[in-house]
């Protein structure tokens, strides 16, 4: 049983690296490999606060800023993010951080960490990639956004949480276009492509949630697909 999950920079890095709740994840890592030796995890990470400091940087200071410049900045915070984490999962991770889902070969370990791959979108679309490579039914989407809302909470008051919704809903709501740092449930770059093949998506998250999900128990997120 292999479980792919897009792990978020908000998670592991929001602005500085979030010790506390890596401590969780390990341990939680460390609960479920042990319970069940035939569970396959996949990690793909994001950039978090390095990234969107770091790009920031750029535009503030570039005359002439490029998006290509700027992902190529956000893909090495995720790469950064990503070595943390597969130093965390010590012996249950036997292979490099894999940085390009096309060329990743069979896991030889428990656990396999991923990061960003090129230009032109975001680890989460890595995330599919992977899952499509291991035929795995969904992918979690965990960050620190809890569920997809009909709007940006933060900026409609009326927005209201979704725990459901079809693929092509929620690529209304998110667009097709991929722009660096965008921030979005899911990347329509990933959306586009998970439509495609039929695989599931849940956002959701803390590690309760995860958990949960893992366990194929109720949970607090939303179900795309």
């Amino acid at each position: 049983m292999i479980s792919v999950i897009s792990l978020g920079g908000s998670v592991v890095a929001p602005d500085k690296v979030d010790e506390a709740c890596l401590g969780d994840l390990t341990a939680l890592v460390n609960r479920l490999l042990r319970e069940d030796d035939k569970r396959r995890l996949i990690f793909v990470v994001g950039g978090g606060g390095p990234a969107r400091s770091w790009q920031g940087a750029y535009r503030n200071l570039s005359p002439e800023f490029l998006d290509e410049e700027a992902d190529w900045i956000g893909i090495m915070a995720t790469r950064l993010n990503a070595q943390l984490i597969k130093a965390l999962m010590g012996d249950w991770c036997r292979q490099p951080v894999v940085t390009d889902p096309s060329q990743v070969g069979p896991l030889t370990g428990r656990v396999l960490v991923a990061a960003g791959w090129k230009p032109g979108f975001s680890s989460d679309y890595d995330a599919v990639l992977l899952a499509e490579r291991f035929q795995a039914s969904m992918v979690i989407n965990l960050s620190n956004i809890e569920q997809v809302y009909t709007d940006d909470p933060r900026k409609n008051p009326g927005a209201v949480p979704i725990d459901r919704i079809s693929w092509d809903r929620f690529r209304a709501l998110v667009g097709d276009e991929w722009a660096p740092g965008k921030n979005v449930p899911f990347d329509p770059v990933a959306s586009r492509h998970a439509a495609k093949i039929g695989l599931k998506v849940i956002c959701a998250s803390g590690m309760v949630n995860l958990e949960k999900i893992l366990r194929g128990e109720r949970f607090l997120g939303t179900v795309i697909g």
